[in-house]
């Protein structure tokens, strides 16, 4: 048997029958064309479709047949143009989850299912996948970005790209470059070397792009000293060398000039309409400062993108898939996903996978464990339809076979828990829900809506006209579960009240802590008050905010009931524990810990978790643990306890998807996208803060295992490790001796299932120059993978082929890609660290400098 990685040198394989047709088989307007539309503009209406006409829509043209472009927010599924919890969407894994998984095919999968998505809520342009690297594992965003490595961030996002776009809803492969942490980084400049630019940074983007991405977002920093929406970096290589021939939109609020940005390869800003890019843009193109040819261009390639879409009328209509598959499809799908990128990291005396049969009490511990942390925070968020927590879905396994007692052992967010319909009604109709009303300047109702959050981000109404409202109104029929102190909380900014049964226990101006987007618009501040409140008896519940200039539309109405107190709650959770065959603790972070708009102080896990694992493993020797984050963790009791099973954020599905995985109906299919750490402290680059609003990426290209390489201490867990239910052996690895400059590689390796049942294995080949080389690189680097599988005792070859960029360096001297004649290092294993087979491989001399893009 032979299993064949795809070659990231070669043209995008087809998809496979049955789950895309790929939309550019339909012709695109000519550039003749295009030139016919847009000479029927003139120069205002060309500056008004450069800019959006709201939040999440370009403005439509009926002079040229073009509608509206939409776009929705990503990655882990399509939210749609507006915040709203009634239009549920589909929820995938977080982008690590699935860079875990190490396959492309599934990953093109989901994102097939995306364009499902996208097209059901009417969307043009979902703005994923995110490609910046985990050059610190403390970045914020690190769960919404795929891998510390850029070969198999790339073929990852690039499978993505595929998936979304077979549905011909246009990926946007984001953020356009080094927008690698949050620390301020709307004026961040990160400094960054040519070579290490163009090896490390910009490979992933690249990649996207010969997959035939349709759309780039640049980024809010700078490079070098240029921001993003400015920068040269849009014409070389992305739009020049690469050839990308579809649309940079702006990362929202990051067009910041006229002139400047305009002169550079920036198509659209967004959102809009954005002054700078309005009256301002039309006099600096009649005085001369901006060529009209710069606006033609980017009209040309709106256009372009609308025809790929079906936004441009005449166009032939798209070739869509198959219809979307039924929810008990998509969710056997996501169910799937789960388990495909959930990594066992430690399984001492093969404790997993556990015996349905042969339990009949297990304790199910942890902060984590009853609520469904299923992603990270900022713009990626979704409203998942359903979101099953590791308590159901182990419950579930285990109906009928073993008592499931459940402890929380501590407590871990802060932020206030918003109403839903599960817990409040509507004071004006009783049904479930909360009541929204905008409110004028004399009270009198603009508009209301009948809502089932009690988190509210804008009005969601179609046609709703609310520009006579000065106040956001959130109010609940709120009915206790039981009896004591309840902390009763509103979210929003500037002047907020609440009113608890009439009354007013808060009352004051919240000023902004920050000017970012996600605080000002996604979770602003928040005030709290204690409540004594009976058992059944109701509270009436209202929260409100006046509506300030810049500061959103957001407000919520939120209530937690009382605690136990912590000390006694983790006493309890270890009882619980020891008297229980077996202890199943969930542990991590939440949607509070990792999110868009600011890095983490640490790896270390939030509140008493730490404690909380320590002394449940001391009294139950049969202690699993599940990781339920979006990035790295430290885990100082890692060696205390037998079993370690990462579930990342795991989408809606992470109940059922994980106890798949607990009692052996799926293999934990993942290995890790990124080197896990044993302590903060040991990180070789952690560094997310700049010094006088410039980050130095001083490491050059040595990031995650390339600089643990070079490390004092070792890490927890290297890059590429995961453990499955089986075992194998690597026999073997043939190779050429040999190797011309500017030609792939083909590596086989043999290798055996040593188990006692069937498994999936990653196989990973890293080269290696040796020291004293004159363009010495990392001392090991992923060049390819790919996956096996067999039955017990089969023997099977994995082909592995190996672009020609794998053996090239970026020379700023020549301005091109050279191949460094010598000798070469092959190691083959399962991990950055796990290398058992070795072969040797001499690169013969080049004769000319390889191109631009080569290989």
């Amino acid at each position: 048997m032979t299993v064949t990685a795809e070659d990231p040198s070669e043209p995008p394989v087809p998809v496979p029958a049955g789950v895309s047709v790929p939309p550019d088989a339909v012709p695109l307007p000519s550039t003749e064309e295009l030139d016919r539309l847009v000479a029927k503009l003139d120069l205002p209406a060309k500056v008004r479709l450069l800019s959006g006409s709201a939040v999440f829509r370009t403005p439509a043209e009926p002079a040229v047949g073009l509608r509206a472009i939409t776009f929705s927010d990503g990655p882990v599924g399509v939210r749609g143009e507006r915040w709203d919890e009634r239009d549920a969407a589909l929820t995938l894994p977080s982008p690590t989850a699935l860079a875990a998984c190490w396959d492309e095919e599934l990953v093109e999968e989901l994102g097939g299912l995306l364009a499902g998505e996208a097209r059901r809520k009417r969307i043009d342009v979902l703005l994923a996948p995110t490609l910046n690297l985990h050059r610190s594992p403390v970045g914020g965003r690190h769960f919404e970005c795929f891998s510390e490595d850029p070969l198999l961030t790339g073929r990852t996002g690039a499978a993505y790209v595929r998936g979304v776009q077979s549905g011909g809803v246009a990926a946007t492969a984001k953020h356009y470059v080094a927008n690698d942490s949050e620390t301020e980084r709307l004026t961040l400049d990160a400094h960054i070397d040519e070579r290490t630019l163009r090896e490390v940074y910009l490979a992933p983007f690249e990649a996207a792009v010969q997959a035939g991405a349709w759309v780039v977002m640049s980024a809010y920093n700078a490079v070098n000293g240029t921001a993003m929406s400015e920068s040269p970096l849009l014409d070389e290589p992305l739009k020049g060398e690469w050839g990308f021939d579809g649309l940079v939109v702006s990362d929202w609020g990051a067009v910041r000039s006229t002139a400047a940005s305009a002169r550079a390869a920036q198509d659209l800003s967004m959102p809009g309409p954005n002054p700078l890019w309005g009256a301002a843009l039309v006099r600096a193109v009649e005085d001369g400062t901006v060529p009209e040819a710069a606006i033609d261009e980017k009209i040309r390639r709106i256009l372009r993108l609308a025809a790929r879409v079906g936004a441009l009328a005449g166009q032939p209509p798209h070739s869509f898939p198959a219809p979307a598959p039924s929810p008990a499809a998509a969710r056997t799908l996501l169910r799937r996903a789960v388990a495909a990128g959930a990594v066992l990291l430690r399984n001492e005396e093969a404790l997993l996978p556990l015996d349905r049969t042969r339990l009949r009490t297990v304790a199910v511990i942890g902060p984590n464990a009853a609520a469904a942390r299923i992603q990270g925070g900022g713009s990626a968020g979704v409203f998942p339809a359903t979101a099953l927590s590791p308590l159901e879905g182990i419950r579930g396994a285990l109906a009928g076979i073993a008592e499931v007692q459940h402890c929380a052992g501590v407590f871990l967010t802060a932020r206030p828990t918003p109403l839903s319909a599960r817990d409040a009604r509507d004071p004006r109709t009783g049904e479930p829900g909360i009541l929204v009303r905008y409110l004028d300047d004399q009270d009198a109702e603009v508009h209301v809506e009948h809502r089932l959050s009690g988190r509210i981000l804008e009005p969601t109404d179609d046609g709703a006209d609310i520009s006579a409202a000065t106040t956001v109104e959130v109010s609940a029929l709120l009915r206790p579960a039981r009896s004591g102190e309840w902390q009763f909380a509103v979210v929003g900014l500037g002047q907020v009240s609440l009113l608890v049964d009439g009354r007013a226990l808060i009352d004051e101006y919240v000023t902004p802590e920050s000017r970012d987007p996600t605080y000002l618009h996604v979770a602003p501040s928040f005030r709290q008050v204690a409540w004594q409140a009976e058992a059944g008896q109701d509270v009436r519940l209202v929260a409100r905010r006046r509506m300030e200039a810049g500061s959103g539309y957001a407000v919520a109405l939120a209530a937690d009931p009382p605690r136990r107190d912590e000390d006694a709650e983790l006493a309890a959770a270890v009882e619980l524990a020891g008297s229980a065959e077996l202890a199943i603790v969930v542990v991590g972070t939440t949607d509070e810990f990792e999110s868009e708009g600011f890095d983490r102080p640490g790896l270390a896990l939030p509140g008493r978790q730490d404690e909380l694992v320590a002394a449940v493993a001391a009294v139950n020797p049969r202690t699993v643990v599940i990781v339920n984050s979006g990035g790295p963790v430290a885990m100082p009791w890692r060696a205390a306890v037998p079993a370690i099973l990462l579930g990342w954020f795991p989408g809606q599905e992470a109940g059922d998807g994980l106890a798949d995985v607990l009692f052996g109906a799926a293999e934990p299919g993942g290995r890790l996208p990124t080197t896990w750490a044993a302590r903060t402290e040991d990180v070789p680059v952690l560094d997310t803060v700049p010094v006088d609003g410039v980050l130095h990426y001083a490491e050059g290209p040595r990031i995650g295992y390339q600089a643990w390489l070079h490390a004092t201490n070792e890490p927890a867990f290297w890059f590429g490790h995961g453990l499955g239910y089986t075992s194998w052996s690597y026999e073997g690895v043939s190779a050429p001796g040999t190797l011309a400059a500017g030609a792939a590689l083909t590596v086989d390796v043999r290798l055996r299932n040593t188990g006692a049942r069937a498994g999936r294995e990653v196989v990973q080949v890293y080269l290696s120059r040796p020291p004293d080389g004159s363009a010495r690189g990392p001392e090991r680097r992923l060049a390819g993978y790919a996956a096996v599988r067999a039955e017990p005792g089969e023997t099977v070859t994995a082909t592995i082929r190996i672009a020609p960029r794998a053996f090239q360096y970026w020379s700023p001297e020549h301005s091109g890609w050279r191949t460094e004649p010598g000798d070469v290092a092959l190691f083959v294993g399962s991990s950055s660290a796990e290398l058992p087979l070795r072969a040797a491989l001499e690169v013969t001399a080049e004769t000319s400098v390889a191109g631009p893009g080569a290989g």
